[in-house]
Order: structure tokens, then C-alpha cells, then sequence
């Protein structure tokens, strides 16, 4: 198995397993929020949904200057349509991912638009992952906030 195959099954189960937790959530509490400053449960699952355009374009060394997600301006209106609606995207960033060689993901740098850091290739994928990991522990604590039975993701 080639690095990018592993970094894919990687993604693949973060994303498995954050659907899983997404799903627990009623459409009822959709718009729930622990305070004022915080994102609502669904905010933060259009951000994890929507950060897959951005990591393609930073990760393809396109420029990010003026970007525009195509998220912009779409309401929110339920999970299922945000998951339908990220598929493509989805799939191209993965698809990118899959175009690297095991040589490009160990020697390519990339600059984080957001602060500017340079890190390896593959290395900056992994944090990717761990991203989207952090946001399902914070939505876990979301649901239990909230009263919510939480999924099991760990099957």
C-alpha cells in the first residue's frame, strides 16, 4: 500500500466515523450552540465539509488569494444536504490525494495560507485528518451538552 493509499483509508475512516456522529444529531438541534462565540452543530459540520475545497486548492498550490468557498451564501438546510452537496468536493480532494507519489508526499512543501508555516506534503495531510478528528470530539461533547445519546463510532 502506497502512502496516499494509507492517508486515503485514514481520511475515509475519520470521515466514517464523523457521519456517524453527525447522524446522532437531531434536526431539532441543528442550530444549538454551547454559547454565543461558538459555531451551532451544523455550522460545524459545513465547516468540516467545506474545509475539503480549501485543503484542495492549498494542497494543488493554487492561490488563495480572493478565495470563495462555494458554500457561500447557501443555506443551511439539513445534513443531507450538506453531504450531498460536498460529495463532489469530496471526491476531487481525494482524488488529488491520490496523485501523489510516495517521493512527492515526503518532499513537496506546502504553505498554510493561514499563518504561512511550510510543512511536508504528507505531513500536512495527517494534519488534516487530525482536524477534522478534533472537530468530532468537540461535536461529541455537542451531543452530550445537549443531552443527546451519542453514536457509537467505534464499530
Amino acid at each position: 500500500m502506497t502512502q496516499s493509499e494509507l492517508i486515503i483509508l485514514n481520511f475515509t475512516e475519520i470521515r466514517r466515523r464523523s457521519i456517524k456522529l453527525w447522524n446522532g444529531l437531531p434536526e431539532s438541534h441543528y442550530h444549538w450552540k454551547p454559547d454565543d462565540k461558538a459555531m451551532t452543530a451544523l455550522e460545524m459540520v459545513r465547516h468540516i465539509l467545506e474545509a475539503d475545497y480549501g485543503w484542495n486548492r492549498i494542497i494543488r498550490n493554487e492561490s488563495m488569494i480572493n478565495y470563495q468557498t462555494p458554500w457561500k451564501n447557501r443555506p443551511f438546510i439539513s445534513l443531507a444536504d450538506e453531504l450531498e452537496f460536498a460529495d463532489p468536493h469530496r471526491k476531487a480532494f481525494l482524488k488529488t490525494v491520490a496523485q501523489f507519489s510516495d517521493a512527492e508526499l515526503t518532499e513537496t512543501e506546502i504553505i498554510h495560507p493561514g499563518n504561512g508555516e511550510k510543512k511536508i506534503l504528507g505531513a500536512y495531510l495527517l494534519r488534516i485528518g487530525y482536524h477534522e478528528s478534533v472537530h468530532a470530539g468537540q461535536f461529541l461533547s455537542y451531543l452530550r451538552t445537549m443531552k443527546i445519546r451519542c453514536p457509537e463510532i467505534w464499530d
